[in-house]
């Protein structure tokens, strides 16, 4: 037991420091001023492009519609809710789940934008029909979302992962934390590659996709550690069930254009049915909850 333990210290060291620098106030306001910077920095280059002052192999990379401009800031938020995606995870699996329903909204939002891309400046709809129903259907999916996830906050409050303080406490969320430092560095892995492929004039892979992919083993993972320190039936559901959840957020993201609002809207149902029905019968509020002992 020796080593696990000196794992979970050495994990507990790297994981605080990083989570205490990404959460504090300087640092959000500064990335905040950077987003602003970047902004207006593509919105300038995409125009210089336009006019013809930049030609050759770099004027290939640059986007020619304004658009794009929008579409790039709410990459760029996203990839910041992703970080702090990851930093929740040591946090409870449903507060983790919540935070995946707030990174899937914000990407149907930018869905939105990036259809918008295809339109013509100055913008007008004739002959742009389809596009149109597309960015009211992200759009109005992301509202949809928005409203489920304080529904499903409100119902999540009651949620709790039953581990006594002390060693065991310490021990679980270690080992969430080790998943947490594993995914952060596949994130680092997969956005430098994609970075590489970009600059080589290749086609990058859907990074948010993919690294979706890889949230479901990590969520499966952290069901599998929660069941060594919460062993009973109805925790072990609970969490299956939220892994179910974000794998319908991955089929989701992968649908085509209105199937993906369907799919996301009915994975946030189903996340704020399912706690729900925890904290009516199983939660250690509930009325109910004696009466099942021992049933």
């Amino acid at each position: 037991m020796q080593p696990l333990t000196f794992i979970y210290d050495t994990a507990t060291h790297i994981f605080d420091p990083l989570h205490y620098f990404w959460e504090r106030d300087e640092t959000q306001r500064s990335v905040a001023g950077i987003l602003v910077i970047v902004f207006f920095l593509a919105l300038g280059t995409i125009e210089m492009k336009r006019q013809g002052w930049i030609t050759g192999p770099v004027a290939d990379m640059i986007p020619t519609s304004h658009y794009m401009a929008i579409n790039l800031a709410f990459t760029l938020v996203l990839i910041l809710e992703v970080i702090s995606l990851i930093f929740t995870l040591p946090c409870s699996i449903s507060k983790a789940v919540g935070k995946q329903f707030e990174i899937l909204a914000l990407i149907l939002l930018r869905s939105s934008f990036k259809t918008l891309a295809g339109f013509p400046e100055p913008i007008t709809i004739t002959g742009h029909e389809q596009e149109l129903w597309i960015i009211l259907s992200d759009g109005g999916g992301a509202i949809a979302i928005f409203g489920l996830l304080g529904v499903y906050t409100l119902l999540r409050q009651h949620l709790e992962d039953t581990v006594t303080k002390g060693q065991i406490l310490f021990k679980f969320v270690a080992a969430k934390k080790i998943v947490a430092l594993s995914m952060l560095t596949i994130f680092i892995g997969m956005a430098i590659k994609n970075g590489l492929l970009f600059l080589h004039g290749e086609q990058p892979f859907h990074f948010f996709q993919s690294f979706y992919t890889v949230l479901i083993f990590s969520d499966i993972m952290l069901v599998l550690i929660a069941q060594r320190f919460l062993p009973e039936f109805h925790a072990i559901f609970r969490n299956s069930g939220f892994a179910l959840a974000t794998l319908l957020i991955r089929l989701a993201l992968t649908a085509p254009p209105f199937y993906n609002v369907l799919i996301g809207i009915g994975s946030a149902s189903f996340a704020c049915v399912l706690t729900l029905v925890y904290n009516t019968f199983y939660s250690s509020g509930s009325k109910y909850r004696g009466k099942m002992v021992g049933k």
